[in-house]
């Protein structure tokens, strides 16, 4: 039975097909209706036709999305793609497509994926992080998602990051969150406040590297900020395994640098969780959301 995923980004909407055995048999992308809904289903429910033509099979479909369906009427919501707020994205999709699809937050997916055939393959309870743009996480338990109640089940990047003075205003109405600290953005602020300087995170990355010490210590606060942010995710969900996503997940030293950060934030003596990079890279959101039918649950 053939799976296909759908990644539904700001800017491209990408398609995989993986067989039975989890082998990828093609991908593809189209750039994404900006701003309209209805286009933005009718380019899903194309792209879903095409590739089940290209093949020759029925496949069943999974989604990644900005945002999550809510529990209450299934309406989306917390996307930062706005024209999709309030919309019944997944009862749209399979009244078009005439069959069942599942869609998930694009952060789950991510950890579907590593969870599934990736960098977390066979681990009890996993921790999919995502540090890039924005921060954003999911959590996967025994190869399956963890949706929550709210449908905000890892929604680590807006708690609230503990030890800092100066909380920073953040999108979505709060001060002080997580992703105000540790998204790309967020420690390119604090680099420019500390220092004067306006550098992204590569370049930050890439002076410290060349021994500039303001960069260094840049990189330092935001290790020990992250740090401590993963020891409050280690105390409450007790991770086997935390993935790093997103473009931040490329600072190699953050492997060998958190994990000892975290050890006097953590309540306990011993601790076995693992923090490591993907093994799919960008390609584990519209990996994952092929995943969200499970072999055994194929339609």
């Amino acid at each position: 039975m053939h799976r296909i995923g759908i990644d539904l980004g700001g800017t491209k909407i990408e398609a995989i097909a993986l067989d039975g055995d989890g082998r990828e048999c093609m991908r593809k992308r189209v750039p994404t209706p900006q701003a309209d809904y209805v286009a933005t289903v009718a380019t899903i429910v194309a792209l879903v036709r095409d590739v089940e033509a290209e093949l020759g099979v029925s496949a069943s479909v999974g989604i990644g999305t900005p945002g999550a369906p809510s529990t209450r009427d299934g309406r989306m919501k917390n996307a930062n793609s706005t024209c999709l707020i309030g919309q019944p994205l997944q009862a749209d999709i399979e009244q078009a497509l005439g069959r069942a699809i599942r869609i998930e937050n694009d952060a789950n997916c991510f950890a579907v994926s590593e969870a599934s055939d990736g960098a977390a393959a066979g681990a009890h309870v996993v921790f999919g992080v995502i540090v890039g743009t924005g921060v954003g996480g999911g959590i996967v338990i025994d190869g399956r998602p963890l949706t929550g109640a709210n449908a905000i089940g890892g929604e680590w990047g807006h708690n609230p990051l503990s030890g800092e003075v100066d909380p920073r205003p953040c999108y979505c109405g709060r001060s002080g969150c997580v992703e105000t600290w540790l998204s790309g953005p967020g420690m390119a602020a604090d680099h420019l406040k500390m220092t004067g300087q306006s550098l992204d995170a590569r370049g930050i990355a890439d002076a410290a590297a060349q021994g500039n010490a303001a960069a260094e210590a840049t990189l330092q606060r935001y290790e020990a900020r992250l740090a401590r942010a993963l020891a409050t995710v280690i105390n409450i969900l007790d991770p086997d395994v935390i993935v790093l996503g997103g473009g931040l997940s490329q600072l190699s030293r953050l492997y060998d640098n958190v994990p000892r950060l975290w050890v006097p934030h953590v309540f306990s003596d011993t601790i076995a969780t693992r923090l490591v990079p993907p093994t799919h890279g960008d390609s584990s959101g519209v990996r994952g959301a092929a995943w969200l039918w499970p072999l055994e649950e194929t339609p």
